[in-house]
């Protein structure tokens, strides 16, 4: 019987690395010290209910992890909220309750929610709400219930400044073993969204054509998937 010519080739896979949320591997920056400071005072807030805004990707949910952490607090994502669970969410005495995005607000119980908000106020619990947008404009029909949200302490992350976004390039690299240059930090920073959301976008799109190409992760590879136009 014949021999193949050659011998199968094996298929490349891009997987993403697991996000580590420890408080050691949180980068500080100006945009985002301030709910830092807001996480590491805990139990000492300015109240038992805030809010935690930003922009998708810009470290919501790693700071809701530390702080959960030390609370020894559950975590609930809104689409799941029911009145049932309420008791059992805010049994540990502090809870994360997460709203992703837009669809996330539209879905809201908002009967469960006000029931959220008046058993943590009764039972002193703390509650960490984490959103894109602040509570105050969220699409609410039940009256008293966008009236407790507009009171909500509101503390909000900000787009990085030029060392941040410098630093998360290099750790989203750093993360998935890739080492690069400045050069194509320097070159990635001018051409991308500055926000935490398309510089992880950008370093896994690299990331998955460099294997795919078996190529090193280049300014000249990013040239080719980003153009070599800046905006």
């Amino acid at each position: 019987m014949d021999l193949p010519d050659a011998a199968p080739r094996q298929l490349a896979l891009a997987l993403d690395p697991p996000e580590n949320f420890s408080r050691e591997d949180f980068l500080v920056g100006p945009g985002n010290a301030a709910a830092l400071q807001l996480v590491d005072s805990w139990p000492n807030w300015p109240a038992h209910m805030v809010a935690l805004v930003g922009p998708e990707g810009s470290g919501k949910s790693h700071l809701a992890a530390i702080w959960a952490a030390a609370a020894r607090g559950y975590c609930l994502a809104s689409r799941a909220l029911d009145e049932a669970a309420v008791p059992a969410a805010l049994s540990a005495g502090a809870l994360v309750f997460e709203c992703a995005g837009s669809n996330d607000l539209r879905d809201i119980d908002e009967r469960a929610m006000f029931h959220l908000l008046n058993l943590a106020q009764e039972q002193r619990a703390f509650l960490l709400i984490t959103a894109r947008t602040a509570p105050a404009g969220w699409p609410i029909g039940l009256p008293d219930l966008a009236s407790r949200l507009r009171a909500l302490p509101v503390v909000t992350l900000a787009a990085p400044d030029d060392a941040m976004l410098r630093a998360i390039l290099v750790k989203l690299f750093a993360d998935r073993q890739l080492a690069v240059d400045d050069a194509l930090i320097s070159f990635l920073m001018v051409r991308i969204e500055r926000s935490f959301a398309a510089a992880r976008a950008v370093v896994a799109d690299l990331d998955r054509e460099a294997l795919r190409q078996q190529r090193p992760v280049t300014r000249a590879l990013a040239g080719e998937i980003l153009g070599s136009a800046a905006p």
